[in-house]
């Protein structure tokens, strides 16, 4: 966990690489493991030469995005309390 910003209750983490597969992995166990529900498809989108692929999910009533931007890195964004205890999570 590299960097965020916070406004109004949410904060945006970059958890890592945006190419970090078995990070990936471990956020969508762990959000799977927490209950966590996908709300439609990943979308993807290609500007130049970057792609941004995004996911919304829903846990304890509560929005989350996942973004994974070229040269930005992975990202969760969502309500402080429940992103930072996803972090904590991550981190074990």
């Amino acid at each position: 966990m590299t960097s965020n910003t916070q406004s109004n209750n949410q904060i945006t983490v970059i958890i890592g690489d945006e190419f970090d597969d078995a990070l990936r992995l471990k956020l969508f166990n762990v959000l799977k493991q927490l209950g966590a529900i996908a709300q439609g498809q990943t979308n993807w989108f290609v500007a130049g030469s970057q792609e941004l692929s995004e996911l919304k999910v829903i846990l304890e009533e509560q929005v989350l995005y996942i973004e994974a931007e070229t040269f930005i890195g992975l990202s969760l964004t969502g309500n402080i309390d429940v992103v930072q205890r996803i972090c904590e999570l991550l981190k074990k």
